[in-house]
């Protein structure tokens, strides 16, 4: 049987590392459902959509064509042919995004997305790691394995900054990078958690995994060591 993993937890808790870092260990399929969200959220802004007015989302919420490449070391995503690789990991995406992605008709379009992704890494004997914020809720609730990792927002704040000064070094700008991204976790947190459909939360037979004080070999080794030896 092909294993599944869902990983959740909250915006820079490190749950794609560790799903990367899981693909490769075990010879499975990656997929960054915050990707998705992102490249959607893009799309909106790209094409001023109001992002203030969840109408306007859901009337506009089928018309992207969002692909994810297989490749785990050098993952893309395409947005109607387009790559939106980088772009989807600007700031004004990421202060964006958590409004997109709180509109139903957008959850469930991608839901069925995702799924249909699973179903297909199954089907051709692949096993899958997906990441997310409801993989285990609602995306895969029957996963092999189901992890909720978190970390200390100051941590995961620094985490995100490191990833945001080095994106923006090329460009030239500067800033506070680690306030400004507290600021966005802080909020998206709150966001993520308190939406009607979908909200951020922990499985009930999800394994919750603390990384603040862990390296990421770390995280990885304790995820590996929750797979049934015969998948």
């Amino acid at each position: 049987m092909a294993v599944t993993i869902a990983i959740d937890g909250p915006a820079g808790s490190g749950k794609s590392s560790a799903a990367k870092g899981l693909s490769r260990r075990l010879g499975i399929d990656y997929v960054d459902t915050g990707a998705m969200y992102r490249a959607i959220t893009w799309w909106m802004l790209n094409h001023e959509i109001d992002i203030d007015n969840p109408e306007h989302i859901a009337q506009n919420a089928s018309k992207p064509r969002v692909t994810l490449s297989g490749d785990v070391d050098h993952p893309t995503v395409e947005v109607d042919g387009v790559d939106v690789t980088d772009a989807i990991r600007e700031s004004h995406v990421s202060d964006a995004v958590s409004r997109v992605s709180a509109v139903a008709d957008v959850r469930h379009r991608l839901v069925d997305l995702q799924r249909e992704m699973v179903a297909r890494a199954i089907r051709d004997g692949r096993g899958v790691v997906m990441e997310g914020r409801d993989i285990g809720t609602v995306v895969l609730p029957d996963a092999t394995v189901k992890v909720f990792l978190t970390a200390d927002v100051d941590v995961r704040a620094a985490r995100r900054a490191a990833e945001d000064r080095q994106r923006q070094m090329a460009s030239g700008e500067s800033g506070d990078h680690h306030q400004a991204a507290l600021r966005n976790l802080v909020g998206r947190d709150a966001t993520d958690s308190t939406r009607a459909v979908s909200p951020l939360m922990k499985a009930d037979d999800a394994i919750e995994i603390d990384a603040t004080s862990m390296t990421l070999d770390d995280v990885i080794d304790a995820i590996v060591d929750l797979v049934p030896l015969n998948g």
